[in-house]
């Protein structure tokens, strides 16, 4: 049993051609399971259904059939919005996932004030940005410090706003939110795909360390199969909304059974072995 059990889950989306309705299958049939503290990476070119199937195991796309559990709660339950706090995103534009009109220091306490009763003075979040952040109550701000300092940022950076923070920047303030609320789950959905190479390789360890630190279970989508190889322990390929394989991390690289397994190791460079 794993940590996250995802069965026989499928998703499609009613479409007409011309006065025929069909049904149109962005997953189909797909099984998994990750062990708590893994790391599963799931490749497959773009339209693979990876993200369908990530915002699926987040609750926040109904599945048309199947069942998904995560720590032994059936998402889409009754239970669900207990695990909420259980499992957080990580998405592919940092500049999009952040409001340009709060400050980091909001963002990143946000999801303690929406779950964890941490009051802002009474007033809305959308009102709660002041220009003196030393007014927020204690506790919050201690927990915004040792956030940021978390993904490598300095303190400072609470005060200030997303358009002033590189792409890098952006996704580092990203994760920190992510990790507010101490989750056990955390969907990696293209993290790096958005930065600089160099910028991406320092997130990617950024990640590992945390997930060291933390005990954190990964679920990491990516097109990239030697960057997938790179952080994942287990690796599970889409093609066309099936999973095609699965299999260790070094052992399907090595020795992939299907075609397309081979065409995405060709189709992207090779990264250097594990640290």
């Amino acid at each position: 049993m794993g940590f996250v059990e995802v069965e026989s889950v499928s998703k499609n989306y009613p479409r007409r051609d011309g006065l025929r309705r069909e049904d149109h299958f962005v997953v189909r049939d797909v099984s998994l399971t990750i062990a708590r503290g893994e790391t599963l990476g799931l490749v497959g070119e773009s339209g693979s259904g990876k993200s369908t199937l990530a915002r699926m195991i987040l609750g926040l796309v109904p599945l048309t059939s199947g069942i998904i559990r995560v720590a032994g709660v059936e998402v889409g339950g009754e239970r669900t919005q207990g695990l909420r706090r259980e499992m957080q995103p990580v998405f592919q534009d940092p500049s999009a996932a952040l409001d340009p009109r709060m400050r980091v220091l909001d963002i990143v306490t946000e999801p303690l004030v929406i779950h964890g009763g941490h009051g802002r003075h009474g007033r809305h979040r959308r009102e709660a940005s002041v220009d003196k952040i030393d007014t927020r109550p204690a506790a919050l701000m201690a927990k915004a410090r040792e956030l940021v300092a978390s993904v490598g940022l300095d303190e400072s950076a609470l005060d200030r706003y997303p358009h002033e923070f590189s792409g890098g920047q952006r996704q580092r303030i990203n994760i920190a939110r992510a990790l507010a609320l101490r989750p056990q789950f955390v969907v990696l959905d293209e993290p790096v795909s958005a930065l600089d190479v160099s910028v991406g390789a320092q997130i990617i360890n950024l990640l590992r360390t945390l997930q060291r630190e933390h005990g954190l279970t990964y679920l990491f989508i990516s097109h990239s199969m030697p960057l997938v190889r790179y952080l994942s322990s287990r690796i599970a390929v889409m093609e066309r909304g099936r999973l095609v394989e699965t299999g260790d991390a070094e052992e399907l690289c090595a020795r992939p059974r299907e075609s397309y397994t081979r065409q995405l190791l060709a189709a992207t460079p090779e990264l250097p072995g594990r640290v």
